[in-house]
């Protein structure tokens, strides 16, 4: 689902600038000369975590996302037209185009994580933080709800996605903890929430069994 945005909106900053100049320089740098427009994507994700950074010291936090202003920034950095800008940042997913929460929930509900139950986190979510609508964000900041399609850990469905990380194999009690220790600050282990290991069988390896060992993992 496209990110909903609107560049003119009152809480669109003024400016915007890096500030950290050779982070700028040594992504501009991995390209080619004369192709130093390349750099668009990972600039806008490094503003993106610049602002998600500056934003943990907000009452009520926000989370990362990339105004206008960083963008017509990029574009002057990169000498290209800020549309050009705009139709990047608009086209991928992975820029928020508005402010969001600390945590930024992006529920998978395709056809896989919904034949494995996504509804049940969604519903752990209404109940823990009262969220249900897409850019529903909580009073607090702490939460911003944003349902999306395949995440590409269907092995491991229902899965979500939150900020950088993915937490897997859910239930509707393991969402809830999930939940109530990132409201406590306290990030859980990313991954499958059920015990197994990555994408491993459900019933335990079955192949590979002697690289299986040395990890450490039990064999059926």
């Amino acid at each position: 689902m496209k990110k909903k945005f609107d560049l003119t909106a009152p809480y669109q900053p003024a400016s915007f600038a890096f500030k950290d100049k050779k982070k700028v320089a040594e992504i501009i740098a991995r390209y080619p000369k004369g192709q130093q427009q390349s750099a668009v994507m990972p600039l806008l994700d490094w503003a993106q975590r610049q602002i998600a950074a500056e934003g943990l010291k907000q009452k009520p936090p926000v989370g990362g996302w990339i105004p206008r202003a960083a963008m017509d920034h990029i574009a002057e950095v990169l000498d290209m037209p800020p549309m050009k800008v705009y139709e990047v940042a608009t086209f991928y997913s992975m820029y928020n185009l508005q402010p969001v929460g600390k945590y930024l929930l992006q529920v998978c509900t395709t056809t896989p994580c919904w034949l494995c139950n996504s509804n049940d986190v969604m519903k752990a979510i209404k109940d823990t933080v009262g969220l249900s609508h897409n850019y529903e964000t909580t009073a607090d900041g702490y939460f911003t709800l944003l349902e999306v399609e395949c995440l590409g850990a269907c092995a491991n469905a229902p899965m979500i996605q939150i900020n950088d990380d993915f937490y897997e194999d859910l239930t509707y009690d393991s969402m809830v903890a999930v939940l109530q220790a990132l409201q406590k600050d306290e990030i859980p282990p990313k991954g499958p929430q059920n015990g197994r290991k990555n994408s491993m069988a459900l019933g335990d390896p079955t192949t590979l069994l002697d690289q299986a060992k040395k990890a450490g993992i039990k064999a059926a």
